[in-house]
């Protein structure tokens, strides 16, 4: 059993990581401000904390006798960074300059930090590698990346470990599907269980490589338990891809199309080789698998 601190345990990632912890045997203490998580996905055996990541002097206490950190909480989506950059750099940069300290000076083994595919922008080809220059597009993809090069700087400078896992459209049980803000996937399962059409950005083509939060669950462990992080970066996601479009036929009902957004990428697809030899990690639930769960689960289908 391991002493394990989750931030971010109330979100969507979080909530679902914690869950599999504990099913595991581990203690776990989640640190979240609720801005963007539930009470309702905290897991009854784990310790929460009710604390902001940007304020060092309020979270430093949580990190004693902890041994391993999954770095979660951010403050996510690209349109709400677009309109609130400040809070964004606040929660993403800050905040996670406050982890790292706060788990160096605890003698905490290894942080594990949740990075973004949103951090490579546009590339010239796919799919997306590691090796790629990165090219953020707005705040949240270059807040994110931010939080990348903080962890291979506390890695390389204070000789403190730290590994990064690339996201990319994490989906399933638990996704935000309320607000502006929500993941394409639970938004369109929020319009049609509301009975209204579903937007459509563009002209839909757009694709995106979506990967099943138990994957991501998964993938986090294993990076855990690799003999060192080194403040790698790897990518997770299903390495395949499906367009806005195919989701919306699949999901069904009536679509409008609204103007296409600023600050996002055409396609995404990630390349998953580095996840397969250094963590062993591959996706285990297709996406046939993964959105059939969720519909079969949804009311008016």
């Amino acid at each position: 059993m391991s002493n394990i601190l989750v931030t971010g345990g109330a979100g969507f990632i979080g909530s679902n990581l914690t869950e599999k912890l504990i099913n595991d045997g581990h203690r776990v203490t989640i640190i979240d401000n609720l801005s963007t998580g539930d009470k309702a996905n905290l897991h009854k055996d784990a310790e929460f904390f009710e604390l902001d990541i940007a304020n060092l002097d309020a979270i430093k206490p949580v990190f004693k006798d902890i041994e391993l950190v999954f770095h979660v909480a951010a403050i996510p989506r690209i349109g709400r960074s677009i309109e609130n950059p400040s809070e964004t750099f606040r929660s993403n940069v800050t905040g996670t300059l406050n982890v790292l300290l706060a788990a160096r000076d605890a003698g905490v083994g290894r942080v594990v930090y949740s990075a973004s595919s949103s951090s490579y922008g546009p590339q010239n080809k796919l799919p997306l590698s590691e090796d790629m220059p990165s090219r953020p597009l707005n705040p949240y993809a270059l807040s994110k990346y931010i939080g990348e090069e903080l962890c291979k700087e506390f890695t390389e400078l204070y000789k403190f470990d730290t590994i990064s896992l690339r996201y990319f459209n994490v989906y399933g049980p638990r996704m935000n599907a309320e607000g502006e803000y929500a993941t394409v996937i639970g938004k369109f399962l929020r319009m049609k269980r509301d009975g209204v059409p579903l937007t459509i950005v563009g002209d839909g083509k757009q694709t995106r490589d979506f990967t099943h939060v138990s994957d991501v669950a998964r993938a986090n462990i294993l990076a855990s338990q690799v003999e060192r992080g080194g403040g790698e970066i790897i990518n997770i996601g299903a390495g395949d891809n499906h367009s806005v479009q195919e989701i919306a036929d699949i999901i069904g009902g009536e679509h409008v199309y609204i103007a296409q957004r600023p600050g996002e990428v055409r396609d995404t697809l990630a390349d998953i080789s580095k996840a397969k030899r250094i963590l062993g990690w591959e996706p285990r639930v297709s996406f046939k698998e993964g959105i059939g769960e969720l519909i079969s689960n949804s009311p008016n289908f």
